[in-house]
């Protein structure tokens, strides 16, 4: 039923019960314990036997005439601690029949374990007391009831809404009266309704304030602070805590009703990263299909509208965000890393306030299709998505550097059986853009800004393609695996740096005289000559080549 003190929450207390007109009948005088008088009464019995203790469960309150307890001093102090090692709350003795007066024994040994012993000086009906006892016993119960289920309606209502976590600590400081407060694992405070309070007061230094409360229990009450506190979390994972302010001790209601406001802030979290899994994975599913030719054009229709991304009358941008730098890991760190990635795609889509599918499409490659109304600047809303997705990838549960990705765009189509062909052109370019190290990143990248290296990429397979590169810097490869150097990055930056020895030594962080050197160097092994704007033509073209190979 719950421990003592939180049952006087729901139960009437010992002092409640002398109040009551069946036994202010007995003129009830307290003789011990009259500290404890505020301990709840769980049930009333009536018992004379002397070893009554062991029938009883703790709470009771206990009636008796005393008739058949021990005759010696040592037996009456040893009945009345074995009642107080039960956990009995009270013991109201009738005097006249067995005592004119409570002996002294049963009276010290009370007031040392903290029974409240009660000496009833005149005749008293037991079942009238039992009677209005439990009658105010079964009140308190349906009143709990009653509580419990007004706080189950309010808050399922509050889960089938969706409501989010704001809400949810509105309703706690609505029912409890007070404030509340949701605070993550850093003491961070992620939402607050100070409930008719003054927030700047309710909130004033929170953060080393809530560090010095600790509770063992997952709920419990912080006298010091005034705060009752419950763990938030699911699935094993507790996240945060649920705090109520309160300027007095809580009643179980109070417990009640933060423990349900945590549980419904926990499934609200959890429900929602569900739901943009499931969103997600529909999405995925969807923009896989239309890559790879197997949905059909009316059910691509149907099923992007019922996803709340209408595609007729659109102008169908085919955006993919390609990964250039991930760090290697177990294949399902590698998915979840990409899952959040494509969380991060999707927020940066809702960021700009665009509708379009967003989805991982394969191990390292975002696919974001999206439906923009007909005379929509499109290039401003990819320059703003770009900008979006540095922010959101920076600060994401997989921190992504704005040189680590590029986004790679194909051609603006309205009809969707034009989408496949303006997906595999984006593929395309985001195989062929260059890497944020190789030169002045775009915020996306098109067709035709990928130019020659375009060309490259589609002609990688191609032997005729494979000798010219093995032909020009073959002979640079092999010296740089033998050697341990990096002369082949050398001439990448000397070519890029468009052929200004100067501007280059800078860029390799290099002396010029050891930049120089190995310009040299590659000169002796190529038997090129670098100033011949020729040859430093065909080794970039080779480079090129070269990346498009490795590719």
């Amino acid at each position: 039923m719950g421990s003592p003190d939180r049952l006087a929450d729901i139960y009437p207390s010992v002092r409640e019960v002398l109040d009551l007109p069946a036994v202010r009948e007995g003129d009830a005088v307290v003789r011990a314990g009259a500290g404890s008088l505020d301990r709840a009464v769980r049930w009333t019995h009536a018992a004379e036997v002397a070893d009554v203790a062991r029938l009883l469960k703790g709470g009771e309150l206990l009636l008796t005439t005393g008739v058949l307890l021990p005759a010696d001093d040592a037996g009456l102090a040893q009945y009345v601690r074995g009642l107080a090692a039960a956990g009995v709350t009270g013991v109201l003795v009738e005097v006249g029949r067995r005592f004119d007066r409570l002996p002294d024994a049963m009276v010290d040994a009370a007031e040392a374990t903290g029974l409240v012993l009660v000496e009833l000086t005149h005749e008293v009906r037991f079942a009238a007391v039992t009677e209005q006892v439990h009658a105010r016993i079964v009140d308190a119960q349906l009143a709990e009831l009653r509580a419990s289920d007004e706080v189950h309606a309010a808050f399922t209502e509050l889960t089938v809404e969706g409501a989010p976590p704001t809400e949810i600590v509105r309703q706690v400081a609505r029912m409890s009266g007070r404030p509340v407060v949701l605070e993550n694992l850093a003491h961070q405070v992620l939402a607050v309704d100070p409930s008719g309070e003054d927030l700047a007061t309710v909130l004033d230094g929170w953060e080393d304030r809530s560090r010095a409360v600790r509770v063992r229990e997952r709920t419990g009450y912080d006298a010091a602070s005034g705060w009752l506190l419950t763990t938030v979390g699911a699935r094993g994972q507790d996240w945060g805590r649920l705090v109520l302010v309160t300027d007095a001790p809580p009643t179980v209601r109070d417990s009640m009703l933060l423990e349900r406001g945590a549980a419904t802030v926990a499934l609200s979290r959890l429900v929602e990263r569900d739901r943009e899994s499931l969103e997600r994975q529909s999405h995925r599913t969807l923009l896989t299909g239309i890559i790879a030719g197997s949905v059909a054009h009316t059910e691509t229709m149907a099923r992007a509208q019922a996803l709340g991304v209408p595609l007729e009358g659109r102008a169908l941008v085919s955006v993919l965000v390609r990964l250039s730098v991930w760090p290697a890991g177990p294949a399902l760190e590698t998915q979840e890393r990409l899952r959040d990635f494509a969380e991060s795609v999707s927020a940066a889509v809702r960021d700009i306030r665009a509708v379009g599918l967003v989805g991982g499409v394969d191990d390292a490659t975002v696919g974001a299709l999206l439906s923009l109304p007909p005379r929509e600047d499109v290039d401003r809303v990819l320059e703003r998505l770009s900008v979006a997705l540095a922010k959101r990838a920076a600060t994401g549960r997989v921190v992504v550097g704005a040189d680590d990705w590029v986004m790679a765009v194909g051609s603006i189509v309205s009809s969707v059986r034009d989408l496949r062909r303006a997906f595999l052109e984006a593929s395309q370019v985001a195989d062929a853009a260059p890497s944020g190290d190789e030169g002045v990143a775009r915020p996306y990248y098109r067709l035709t800004d990928v130019r020659l290296r375009g060309l490259l990429h589609l002609l990688r397979d191609d032997d005729r393609l494979q000798t010219f590169v093995e032909r020009e810097l073959g002979p640079l490869l092999t010296h740089d695996a033998q050697h341990a150097t990096d002369l082949v990055g050398v001439l990448r930056t000397y070519l890029a740096s468009g052929r200004n020895k100067s501007a280059a030594a800078d860029a390799a962080h290099m002396s010029r005289p050891s930049f120089y050197e190995r310009l040299h160097r590659i000169e002796r092994v190529l038997s090129v000559d670098l100033d011949s704007v020729e040859s430093c033509l065909s080794l970039h073209v080779a480079l090129l080549g070269l990346d498009a190979i490795r590719r």
